[in-house]
């Protein structure tokens, strides 16, 4: 529960920026005279401006401070309330202009002035004054609020990505699994199933991904087909898939009766040696799995299946083969990994932090993904003290029984910019595993206000770069097209747990909030603004 809070107030630095956006489009417009709220728009304003000085400080001291995460909490409830008022301003507006009403502006001001607008207006601006009064008992620092972006340049970003998938220590996985499907399975008459199984974040799906576009197996099967298949093991579901992924087509997705679907996919796969991968399987129902297994049974000689899974038990009911069972990599491989991210290809790392680095790896534990979002961090840090902040970061001692991988993805949202982390917390509104196309992510971010142009760059472009500084962070991933992207289903949990202490009604871990819950409350106050000042 911890956990939940520190993430979710973290996200509360980046709200009020939010907040303090729409207020002045509020105030420029006039909007705040016309419902005689004007005086108190300003003295919001100008609160909220001076609570946002001492916010950065605020949520690095909180970890070891109950008394500033509950200051955090009460400041975060009523950043939402205002931006409740604001929305409810906006709905305001907006309906008498459409409905062109006739009343002058000082008969207009009187009646709004004693709608319950004003009334919440003066008592949330009396609540925030004795909040921002609190924060003199804890001696917070203040930040200059105009800090320059952190985001780095596009030419720059895109140099890096170039380098995003390089992977360390794991040839000798492939070469084993390729030595399996090639040689010591291509005369067997019933198709072969090879589980990849270990914990989250050691790179299974990457292992199967090398594997799946090794040259040696790309020449040795007839029709490779790779299924994400996460929590739906559904048999129409799974054989519309791989018809989709065989064909390139998403004409399958319109047929509605199983035996239909189940010859297309025969067709397909009839006397054809062809390798399958099923990615991320967590189904452990042993009939669901038998009901695919006979629809895929009409492969030729050496047809294969490899599962990648957690649970060994997954992998018992599945394999047909001993399963691989995947280590992590060594101290000296996550060093590699680590650096690629934090230096660049080009650059060489400093002698000074070098040291230091291969000492922040072993808290990796041989989990990839946590060098790689070490590495994110790290890589806008060049002195001695960032990278031991880092190292000794409180971040590392909240919960010891999670997940290996928890720790380094706390640290690598923590340090993320703030126009950064509304747009990280927002996938949280698609399900696991969920592909989509980085354009349609963009546009989605645009929509709901979380990214606007800057410094004479278009919008889009803003996006993009926050798009690939999240790549680059490993908050997001590369999806196996490559003009999409998804979200690791560790990182996922992360995502969630930012979210779930900000929407009404949310308040634990056994309560997450569903898809559209989410996509109600995210933020719509930059469309209302639009549509009110048209």
């Amino acid at each position: 529960m911890l956990l939940s809070l520190l993430l979710a107030q973290s996200m509360a630095e980046a709200f009020l920026q939010v907040v303090l956006d729409n207020l002045a489009l509020l105030i420029k417009e006039e909007i705040g005279l016309l419902l005689g709220v004007d005086e108190e728009m300003h003295k919001l304003s100008s609160t909220l401006t001076t609570l946002q000085a001492v916010l950065e400080d605020a949520e690095d001291r909180q970890i070891e401070s109950r008394p500033i995460r509950d200051w955090l909490q009460k400041l975060s409830v009523l950043a939402y309330e205002i931006d409740d008022i604001l929305d409810e301003c906006n709905t305001h507006v907006s309906k008498l202009k459409h409905t062109r009403s006739k009343l002058s502006r000082l008969s207009l001001k009187k009646f709004l002035h004693s709608h319950k607008i004003g009334r919440r207006m003066k008592r949330v601006t009396k609540k925030l004054e004795g909040v921002a009064a609190e924060r003199a008992k804890f001696h917070l620092r203040e930040m200059p609020v105009d800090r320059p972006r952190e985001v780095v340049a596009s030419r720059e970003t895109g140099s890096l990505l170039n380098h995003i998938d390089q992977i360390y220590g794991r040839e000798e996985d492939r070469d084993k699994i390729v030595e399996i499907l090639v040689n010591d399975v291509k005369e067997n008459l019933d198709m072969s199933v090879l589980p990849i199984i270990g914990v989250g974040g050691l790179g299974k799906t990457t292992l199967a991904q090398l594997v799946f576009n090794d040259p040696r197996v790309v020449d040795h099967f007839d029709i490779r087909i790779w299924v994400c298949v996460s929590d739906n093991f559904e048999l129409k579901t799974l054989v519309k898939a791989m018809i989709e992924a065989a064909t390139g087509s998403a004409k399958a997705a319109d047929l509605q009766q199983l035996d239909v679907v189940e010859r297309q996919l025969w067709e397909l796969l009839c006397q054809k040696r062809y390798l399958i991968v099923l990615d991320d399987v967590w189904n452990d129902h042993q009939e669901k799995w038998f009901e695919l297994k006979d629809t895929l049974s009409c492969g030729s000689t050496g047809a294969s299946i490899i599962v990648t899974t957690r649970q060994k038990k997954v992998a018992d009911i599945m394999g047909t083969l001993p399963a691989h069972c995947l280590e992590g990599i060594s101290d000296e491989n996550c060093w590699m990994l680590l650096r690629s991210r934090a230096f660049g290809p080009e650059e060489e790392a400093f002698p000074q932090l070098e040291m230091i680095g291969k000492q922040i790896v072993k808290k990796c534990v041989g989990v990839p993904l946590a060098a790689k979002a070490l590495g994110g961090i790290l890589r806008f840090k060049r002195t001695q003290e960032e990278w031991i902040h880092v190292k000794e970061n409180e971040l590392w001692k909240l919960s010891p029984e999670e997940s290996l991988i928890m720790p380094a993805l706390r640290l690598s949202y923590h340090h993320l910019p703030l126009e950064l982390r509304q747009c990280f917390a927002y996938f949280a509104a698609f399900p696991k595993d969920h592909v989509i196309d980085k354009e349609e992510l963009i546009l989605l971010w645009i929509a709901h206000g979380h990214i606007s142009s800057k410094d004479n760059i278009q919008v889009e472009d803003v996006g993009n770069q926050i798009c690939n500084e999240l790549l680059l962070r490993s908050l997001l991933q590369p999806s196996f097209r490559k003009i999409s992207i998804s979200m690791h289903d560790l990182v996922h949990d992360l995502a969630q747990s930012v979210m779930e202490n900000k929407i009404p009604g949310v308040r634990s871990e056994r309560n997450i909030p569903s898809v559209s819950t989410i996509r109600e409350w995210v933020p719509r106050k930059v469309i209302n603004l639009r549509n009110c000042s048209a």
